[in-house]
């Protein structure tokens, strides 16, 4: 039986409530019945708060001004004058673990969230598919009279089952979320993203000066307006996750000015600068050390002008992005702080997923979706488009120094979970009606699982222990609603261990056992390394805050308890098997995951498919294949997109421009082959053809290519490397137009076809083994 429900013993621990049963007298009539009840609204838990809960993305320690960074964050600087700060907050080093830990209150590998839901494999801490025994905060809430909306980003649903054909359960909706506005993908283009409202795709905005961030804060002010004035009486719950500062780095000419000439002390004076300011406002201790530049990254001084000039350039477009984030997220609060019951509402601002990204890797990027291939860049190219950085044409990325800076003062960065560069995350809470010590510091020791606890235990709500017909795993997170008033109450949180991608640490009693396994700016690694191979280092960080002195030859008994509790909760929290491959993980095809696409080699797609997501289109790399377009021409003149998949950051596209047909292979935008015909097609009926023959011999080889029309070859080339593992990071396919971003920058978006489209086929020719 569920408990009973009241202020003092808390919500039913089995939801949903059961059915609606009158249990008044009925007689033949209604005329000899008791009177009709109806059943009721649940109600929540008398004086419940409003919940807001912002998550940012991809943020170092050191990178906003409230936490001593260079890039200012009057919205965090606001929060934190009112309420805590606290800055032992832990995240699990990578987004989607750590947002699948955030939502239900148990650790990554718990929840299946091992990795990215690209890189899912099929165990059971790895396989990204949320356990329905992992009920979301969302759904309990929302089954305890919260309204509840999910803005921005969501990387929590198998890639497999982001497309139209469904199955929904696992999109936002799914998860306990009334209303979700945002994108199913780790990042996404902030010019011209790919965004769902539910279930549906939202149409391209025609607003010259769109961008993501201030179309997302505009959606989370409406949603929270629109419900309190339908049902003031009814608390929300609001998750606003923007893309920021994830990669692409964009931002607006007038945002970047802002910044001009800030950085050009460059990164290793930059980790000098931010300690001390971190010291001046007591976010970290005054005796903390910097720590070493980490092994492989170049000082700033051994670089020449030309590098410095890129370098500090790409800086001020981050810094711009980020500034644009918090500003736009002070835009929200200004709209909750509006509403009647503002002073019972929760406000947590986490300022990052993870520490900072390396994944530009160490000379920057103009495209990261070459870092997940396998492939690095030169800053000699990088270098050339310098003045169009943040801008639409490119998706770039910083150095991996100028992450390290910005995970000041520690070591690391995002996915070394070893290191606080990769797991230590600043988060700052405000509820005026409860927490009164005004710009108070909390140093206790916390992990994204101990949030949903904390709200649970704020909101009167019981974890329930059947959820939905599913009996509930407990929560693994521990409350930390006791340091809102008791600044020097001791931890609770006694044991956290960490891992990703082979990074491992365990956190016990005021001590850290860190062993780093591979560089995160390298993608790609060697498949003979074992992690008996790693080397263990030891820190007493009660007395050591940013991990500086390694005391593992000291005390190596203590080292090796640590490496034992390490595999007894690897063994717990289904951490097991270790898996250390990279790049090839994100190929869905030689990993074996489940996809729409099954075992066929062909497709048949018709007008209307856009936004097909990459998960759910045909197989095309690393073979040969066809594509056949059957089409009708009104003269001949006519333009547009036939088919496309991918955009920016790689892919392929098949359009007319005045009757001539152009098919153009973007490899991850350093090269864009274009085989196109002089000879425009004729009005009426033409099957158009391109046929790719794949050289074969391993991923990313060359092949040749041939377009014709109704049998007669119009066109032929060659493209000497195809993309060998993703074409896009959150585009997928498009039939008759172009959503997203464009294949090339010679046709305006979306670049609809003006003929006519009977289907498109796509069909593939894998290689006999």
């Amino acid at each position: 039986m569920g408990k009973k429900e009241d202020a003092t013993v808390g919500t039913p621990d089995i939801l949903p409530r059961p059915d609606f049963h009158f249990d008044g007298q009925v007689g033949r009539t209604y005329a000899d019945s008791d009177p009709a009840q109806f059943p009721q609204p649940v109600q929540p838990p008398p004086g419940a708060p409003n919940i807001v809960l912002i998550l940012l993305d991809d943020v170092g320690f050191g990178q906003f001004s409230t936490f001593g960074g260079g890039v200012p964050s009057p919205t965090m600087d606001r929060l934190a004058a009112e309420g805590l700060r606290y800055n032992h907050f832990h995240t699990t080093a990578l987004c989607s673990p750590t947002r699948a830990a955030l939502i239900t209150g148990r650790n990554h590998h718990s929840t299946s969230f091992a990795g990215i839901t690209e890189v899912a494999t099929g165990y059971d801490g790895y396989c990204c598919v949320l356990p329905r025994s992992c009920g979301t905060i969302g759904e309990v809430l929302r089954q305890n009279g919260y309204m509840t909306a999910w803005i921005g980003k969501n990387h929590n649903t198998p890639t497999w089952e982001t497309s139209a054909a469904g199955p929904f359960d696992r999109w936002a909706n799914g998860l306990g979320f009334d209303y979700f506005y945002g994108f199913n993908a780790g990042d996404m283009n902030h010019w011209s993203p790919l965004l769902f409202e539910n279930r549906d795709l939202v149409p391209a905005s025609e607003d010259p000066d769109y961008h993501l961030t201030e179309d997302l804060a505009d959606r989370a002010i409406a949603w929270v307006r629109k419900v309190k004035s339908i049902a003031p009486d009814k608390p929300y719950f609001l998750y606003v996750a923007p893309g920021a500062t994830h990669a692409p780095h964009h931002a607006s000419k007038a945002w970047i000015d802002k910044f001009k000439g800030q950085f050009d002390m460059g990164w290793d004076a930059y980790r000098e600068q931010t300690l001390e300011r971190q010291k001046k406002l007591g976010v970290v201790p005054k005796d903390t050390k910097l720590t070493v530049r980490s092994k492989g990254l170049p000082a700033w001084d051994d670089l020449n002008a030309d590098q410095k000039r890129l370098y500090a350039r790409m800086m001020e477009v981050f810094a711009a992005y980020g500034a644009q984030v918090d500003v736009a997220m002070g835009r929200i609060i200004d709209a909750v702080k509006e509403l009647p019951d503002a002073d019972n509402t929760i406000i947590l601002y986490i300022a990052g997923d993870n520490g900072s990204s390396a994944e530009g890797g160490l000379e920057g990027s103009l495209c990261e979706n070459l870092f997940f291939n396998g492939i690095s860049e030169k800053w000699q190219d990088n270098l050339k488009a310098i003045d169009e950085l943040g801008g639409p044409k490119h998706f770039n990325h910083f150095p991996s120094s100028w992450a390290h800076a910005m995970n000041t003062p520690f070591q690391w960065t995002k996915q070394v979970a070893s290191h606080f560069g990769g797991t230590r995350n600043p988060m700052i809470i405000s509820w005026p009606q409860r927490i009164k010590d005004k710009a108070g510091l909390r140093d206790q020791f916390i992990h994204t699982i101990d949030i949903v606890p904390t709200l649970y235990e704020a909101c009167g709500v019981t974890a329930p222990r059947e959820l939905n017909g599913v009996p509930q795993k407990p929560i693994e997170g521990i409350s930390f609603a006791f340091t809102f008033e008791d600044a020097k109450a001791p931890s609770r949180r006694r044991t956290q261990y960490f891992e990703l991608g082979c990074n491992r640490g365990l956190y016990h009693d005021g001590w850290m056992a860190s062993a780093p396994s591979f560089v995160p700016w390298e993608p790609n690694r060697s498949e003979d390394w074992s992690p008996d191979q790693q080397v263990w280092e030891l820190y007493k960080i009660d007395e050591d805050f940013s991990q500086a002195n390694d005391l593992a030859s000291q005390h190596p008994d203590k080292l090796r308890e640590l490496q034992d509790l390490w595999w007894a909760e690897a063994s717990r929290y289904n951490v097991l098997p270790l898996d250390w491959r990279a790049s090839i993980r994100l190929n869905s095809e030689a990993m074996g995951r489940p996809s729409l696409v099954g075992k066929r080699t062909n497709a048949v797609y018709y007008p209307g498919m856009v936004a097909l997501p990459d998960g759910a289109c045909m197989r095309m790399l690393n073979k040969s294949w066809t594509i056949t377009a059957d089409i009708e021409l009104p003269d001949d003149k006519a333009s547009g997109m036939i088919v496309t998949h991918g955009g920016l950051e790689g892919g392929y596209g098949l359009y007319l421009r005045d009757g001539k047909p152009t098919f153009v292979y973007n490899f991850l935008s350093i090269d864009r082959t274009t085989v196109a015909s002089s000879q425009a097609l004729g009005k009426g009926k033409t099957q158009l053809v391109v046929d790719f023959k794949y050289d074969g011999g391993g991923m990313g080889k060359g092949g040749s290519l041939k377009v014709s029309a109704n049998g007669k070859t119009l066109a032929e080339g060659r493209l000497e490397k195809t993309v060998p593992v993703q074409f896009s990071l959150g585009e997928g396919l498009d039939i008759g137009m172009d959503t997203g971003s464009p294949i090339d920058f010679t046709y305006t978006m979306p670049f609809a076809f003006s003929g006519r489209i009977e289907k498109v086929t796509v069909e593939t020719f894998p290689e006999k083994a």
